[in-house]
């Protein structure tokens, strides 16, 4: 059993156009919350990200955004929802802490953005450069086709059936908790 005390959550800093994105990203805080887990997002206040923060951080739970530079701004930050914010030079300077941080990861809906920090940290589990587990939180649907479109890169040869077996999909926060914790990956090399 993982001991997940740090979690990463990369998600729109916007709220999306269906209701149930939010309250699922309310409910996942809360997850967090009753299972003692710290968030590491992003930084600000601003659409899901901000959902997240906020109501872990009004529940009383541990909430560690990190910023680059260039973000670091009123409307990012309209209202405190941190324990603590570092703020770092650039992008990659985020995502490099943000998983030093971590101790799993999970995306909710979101944009490009989003699909590159997950993307990134998938690539690494599946390059072998860390075990940690790698989560689509699949709210209301919102991944199925990208979910498709990965079975179809396996499917093609261009993804490893173990390797994509590895990335987690749920569309609750609580099962999804418990996959995190569950997880124990034991990946073929990707070269060969």
């Amino acid at each position: 059993m993982n001991t997940i005390r740090n979690l990463a959550v990369f998600c729109g800093s916007s709220l999306g156009h269906n209701p149930a994105y939010g309250q699922q990203a309310k409910k996942l805080a809360e997850c967090l919350f009753a299972n003692k887990i710290s968030l590491v997002y992003g930084g600000g206040s601003r659409g899901l990200m901000g959902v997240v923060a906020e109501t872990l951080h009004d529940l009383g739970g541990n909430v560690t955004g990190v910023l680059p530079e260039a973000l670091n701004k009123s409307k990012v930050r309209a209202r405190p929802v941190e324990t603590t914010v570092h703020i770092v030079p650039t992008m990659h300077d985020r995502k490099a802490m943000m998983y030093n941080l971590s101790d799993a990861f999970v995306a909710l809906p979101g944009g490009i953005g989003t699909l590159e920090e997950i993307f990134e940290i998938f690539t690494w589990l599946q390059l072998g450069y860390h075990t940690k587990p790698v989560a689509l939180l699949n709210i209301n649907g919102y991944y199925d086709q990208l979910i498709t479109f990965l079975h179809q890169s396996s499917d093609e040869g261009f993804i490893h059936a173990d390797h994509l077996k590895a990335l987690i999909i749920e569309s609750e926060p609580e099962q999804l908790i418990l996959r995190l914790q569950d997880f124990s990956p034991v990946l073929s090399d990707k070269l060969s």
